[in-house]
């Protein structure tokens, strides 16, 4: 066996598994030595089934009954049943796809069940897809094993594998196995420097191999897993390192700050700057005056004020001339992740910028616009009413010359034709896939970076920010402007439904607008998940239109809508054509609607703290006071515990924090994120352990950029094609 030989070439494997080891991204040999065990199941740790809550990987013992096999109503999913019985209770078993474990057992026979307890009212308690062992087999195979029957019988505890339809957990603990006896594992050679896995008292390769996957004892699977949770975050670091490198190297405009001119563009705004708004101005006005590009990350939450540090920082750009340079003005690129939300920053850089005469563009997909122009028209001398949209050739023909000095827009900006005199500074709202690669886009030829600002408003972890945007500095505002209400955030129990609906209804008679967030599309995502009782966006507004708010124009939104179509609906809100947008979580980061002041989260107990915050920031956009009901199915003490949280907290970093703690990283927005492994998440949760990979990075790269003289590492970190899901 090489490491590198198709999984297929040394294992017999059907079309299912076949499918299900494509869908896992495992090919290689060398994938399935590194798809490591998501736990480990103790038999010392077994439950009594009375103990047992939602949401908890369990182990249970007892006595199995009510075997029998059938398909899915809906989907025609085959399934098999069962029921599991201890002296304390009994629970529920389902296999989807796996209906032949059902005919493998014998009625009444004592087992060994490793699962994820769920628990729905339709169904109570119960397993989904188990792992399932009889108990007079040993969960290792003593003559398939690398150790003596003395060392298997002390084995701390049996690898339980993630699971994906066609292929099961015993599988890869087996396949593994295999692997793990062959001579290309006992001489595989290790890519992490000696001295670093010395420092950190780390295992070689070849032993956190085995360890890993055989652990002898709790405390070789714990050493293992941390030397796999530090090697992921440092070669994401040494991949940070060399991007951050490489854009400080390029040429950048060193400004000459305009310190009158930026005090008389602020003391225009009607309201006065929070110290948290002034302390970012002011280092982003240092980072100008210094001989590399500005790469900075602004986090703040939603409302906090973020779009006027953009336009404050975009004038300081444009009044100024290069030290040194006789250049004209410099221009500035500021890009929004969808149409709607950059025709209002358009419009609210016209406010901005009106008295200046400084000219600004807008260009998405759909069109372009310039101000001043001699057709635009106002309502009430504050809201743009109509656009003559001019030709897009000739608004590039007034961006390469230079006269448009703030250009608006989407994706499109990054685009081949658009092209710049003098780009000075890339601002990037909500743009957590905008990488370095496609900063470079946006760089001249003769080798001209600009400065570059990266706007969110999801609350990041420090750790989980140090990890990601390792190329990038970190500038946070925590304070929210003067005079805004904090929103009433209320746990809403189901026999209080009602309660709730009437309040939301005297907002809509007040000409208010209100969101519903489902964690789901449609009622058929959940079957399989045992008709858990989730609300779906389709169901649900079916059921508000007839039953709650048939007065009300409601309209739906959600990922698998075409991006026109959600654009369109969104501008329909926006225009208050919709009274009730029913959403999945894909309105989190999006449009500014200061006339919603209510959202409604269904099964609030399915996300995390951060993205319900988030989410919760899509009604604080006025000074209206705003109302966050969370209908939650909380059926533990933990989960009541965790959203009660929400109801206190008014910043979303603290959270983000807790969220960690408390969910793991791989849940802070409630789907994994980031493309980070499990195992790396874990490691954000230790900042010693994300400190440590970093320094060791920064350490390399700063004398061995490109890794020649560690051909090792170099070879390494290109196998591992660090590419994490924003870029």
């Amino acid at each position: 066996m090489n490491l590198t030989d198709k999984i297929e070439n040394h294992f017999r494997l059907d079309i299912n598994q076949k499918k299900a080891l494509n869908h896992l991204g495992l090919k290689t040999l060398r994938d399935l030595l590194y798809y490591f065990p998501s736990r480990y199941s103790d038999i010392s740790e077994v439950r009594n089934i009375n103990t047992l809550s939602d949401g908890e990987n369990v182990t249970i013992l007892g006595s199995i009954s009510g075997l029998k096999t059938k398909k899915g109503f809906k989907s025609k999913i085959p399934m098999g049943e069962a029921r599991l019985s201890d002296l304390t209770g009994s629970i529920n078993i389902v296999w989807f796809h796996q209906p032949y474990l059902a005919k493998m057992l014998k009625e009444g026979s004592t087992v060994r069940v490793t699962g994820k307890v769920t628990d729905s009212k339709n169904y109570g308690l119960t397993l989904t897809n188990p792992e399932i062992n009889k108990e007079d087999i040993l969960p290792i195979d003593i003559h398939d094993s690398l150790f003596s029957k003395n060392d298997v019988n002390i084995q701390y505890g049996f690898p339980v594998y993630r699971e994906s339809n066609g292929i099961t957990s015993k599988w890869f603990y087996h396949a593994i196995q295999k692997i793990l006896k062959q001579d290309c594992v006992k001489n595989v050679i290790d890519y992490i420097p000696d001295s670093i896995l010395n420092s950190y008292k780390l295992p070689a390769l070849h032993t956190a191999l085995f360890w890993i996957h055989m652990p002898q004892k709790k405390e070789h699977g714990e050493i293992a897993r941390k030397r796999f949770a530090f090697e992921e975050v440092f070669f994401i670091q040494l991949a940070r390192q060399q991007e951050r490198k490489k854009y400080e190297q390029m040429f950048s405009y060193k400004l000459k700050i305009p310190y009158k001119d930026i005090h008389d563009f602020i003391s225009r705004f009607p309201f006065t700057p929070t110290d948290a708004q002034t302390n970012t101005i002011n280092i982003i006005l240092d980072d100008f005056i210094k001989d590399k590009p500005m790469s900075r990350l602004l986090e703040g939450d939603v409302g906090s004020g973020k779009t006027f540090v953009a336009a404050t920082i975009a004038y300081a750009v444009i009044k100024n001339r290069p030290v040194g340079q006789n250049f004209g003005n410099l221009q500035v690129a500021y890009m929004a992740p969808t149409e709607v939300l950059a025709i209002q920053l358009f419009e609210n850089f016209i406010k901005y910028f009106e008295h200046t005469g400084i000219s600004i563009a807008l260009m998405t997909g759909s069109g372009c616009r310039k101000f001043p122009s001699k057709s635009a028209r106002w309502d009430n001398g504050s809201q743009i009413k109509t656009w003559t949209p001019i030709a897009k050739n000739q608004l590039l023909k007034w961006i390469k010359n230079g006269e448009i000095p703030i250009v608006i827009g989407t994706h499109a900006l990054i685009s081949k034709t658009v092209e710049f005199e003098d780009l000075g500074l890339v601002i990037i709202d909500e743009q957590h896939r905008f990488g370095t690669n496609q900063r470079m886009k946006l760089a001249k030829k003769d080798g001209h970076a600009p400065h570059y600002l990266s706007m969110t408003a999801t609350p990041i972890p420090r750790t989980l920010a140090l990890t990601i945007y390792g190329d990038l500095d970190l500038s946070i505002i925590d304070q929210m402007p003067a005079g805004r209400k904090q929103v009433i955030t209320e746990i809403i129990s189901e026999n209080k439904r009602e309660n709730a609906y009437t309040n939301i209804k005297k907002e809509l008679k007040e000409g208010r607008q209100v969101y519903v967030i489902c964690p789901k599309i449609d009622e058929q995502d959940d079957e399989e998940k045992i008709k858990l009782d989730v609300k779906s966006v389709t169901s649900e507004s079916k059921r508000l239109k007839k039953d709650i708010f048939p007065d009300y124009n409601i309209e739906i939104m959600h990922s698998k809508m075409t991006k026109d179509k959600k654009e369109k609906v969104m501008r329909d809100f926006y225009e208050h054509k919709i009274d009730i947008l029913v959403s999945t979580s894909v309105i989190e980061v999006g449009v500014n609607v200061p006339n919603a002041t209510t959202i409604i989260i269904e099964g609030a107990e399915r996300f995390g703290l951060a993205q319900l915050h988030q989410l919760r920031g899509r009604v604080i956009r006025s000074n209206h006071q705003s109302y966050c009901y969370l209908f939650a199915d909380a059926k533990t003490e933990k989960t009541m515990d965790r959203l009660k949280a929400i109801t206190k907290a008014s910043n979303g970093f603290e959270l983000a924090e807790l969220d960690l703690s408390l969910r793991g990283a791989g849940l802070l927005s409630g789907d994994k994120q980031w493309g980070i492994t499990d195992l790396g998440m874990e490691a954000i949760k230790n900042i010693k352990m994300v400190e440590a990979a970093r320094n060791e990075a920064i350490k390399i790269i700063g004398i061995d950029q490109d890794l020649k003289y560690s051909p090792l590492l170099a070879s390494t970190l290109h196998d591992k094609n660090i590419k994490l899901h924003f870029e």
